[in-house]
């Protein structure tokens, strides 16, 4: 495999002044400056020579550098264009005998589709922005079917919120739509001194691989039971769903038709059970 120079925090800093560049919490820019921290994820993420890759939130390049001797092809999604414009010459200047295997978009990558890459994903590793982190991840499942696997640094509180199994405190949202598409465990923590600017959470690596969804029931409205049912997560299903059933006494006869009690809260609930609500439910659809 071709070694490729990586960027420690004086290339850091260097790369921020000439480009007249101060990170902002709005994009939620937070640089990994240790060689050893990306070495590390690229490991954790257990990339194939013939992966190509979706990296989110690039920044300066510290990560795609590492990724791009691992794998046939890096999609690096950058929003900020001053960083997106610097990426490929970058990439020129510590890895020329890689730099062909990288394409930047500067896009929003909660916008992004299929349609847009070429070649198609089938991995997903990115150090994300700790305000998006939870829908870019979702939304780039949905999107591009070909993702495989992947693993993303995130805010350790999005990390525990992600992998929660049912009845954990922290079960929620994410959990289970993540679950919908994916079997997903937390790979290590990472300090917040590879950091700069220096956050102050501590961070997590979760990993991921895709899975055939539990059931044959239509997507949006799975996710439409998951949200009504966290949206008052304390109370009885029967009366969470309430609404979205057209009434109580309809959530309760559909609960029933799905096997689930009435009585049960939604942090109780595993994807599987969502779906068959979903699936006795009103409106369902076919779309995975």
């Amino acid at each position: 495999m071709v070694v490729t120079a990586l960027l420690g925090p004086a290339e850091i800093h260097r790369l921020l002044a000439d480009l007249g560049v101060r990170p902002t919490k709005t994009l939620g820019q937070n640089f990994v400056h240790d060689a050893n921290t990306v070495r590390r994820i690229v490991r954790a993420a257990a990339v194939e020579p013939d992966d190509v890759v979706v990296e989110v939130g690039p920044g300066l390049g510290s990560l795609t550098l590492a990724l791009l001797p691992a794998v046939a092809h890096v999609h690096a999604v950058e929003i900020d264009p001053p960083l997106a414009a610097r990426l490929s010459q970058t990439a020129s200047e510590y890895a020329p005998s890689c730099v062909s295997r990288l394409t930047v978009h500067n896009r929003d990558a909660l916008k992004v589709n299929a349609d847009e890459f070429d070649p198609v994903p089938t991995a997903l590793v990115a150090n994300l922005p700790y305000n998006v982190a939870v829908p870019v991840v979702l939304h780039l499942l949905a999107e591009l079917p070909g993702l495989r696997h992947g693993l993303v640094l995130v805010q350790k509180e999005v990390a525990d919120r992600l992998t929660a199994p049912p009845g954990s405190k922290v079960y929620g949202v994410p959990s289970a739509k993540l679950a919908w598409y994916a079997q997903s465990r937390q790979a290590g923590r990472v300090p917040a001194s590879v950091f700069w600017p220096v956050p102050n959470v501590e961070s997590g690596l979760v990993s991921f691989a895709r899975r055939p969804p539990p059931a044959a029931v239509d997507r949006d409205a799975v996710f439409a039971v998951v949200d009504a049912a966290f949206a008052q997560r304390r109370k009885m299903l029967r009366s969470a769903l309430a609404s979205w059933a057209g009434g109580a006494e309809a959530a309760v006869e559909i609960l029933q038709r799905a096997g689930v009690a009435p009585t049960a809260r939604g942090e109780e609930l595993d994807v599987a059970q969502f779906a068959a609500i979903a699936a006795a439910g009103p409106g369902v659809g076919g779309r995975r």
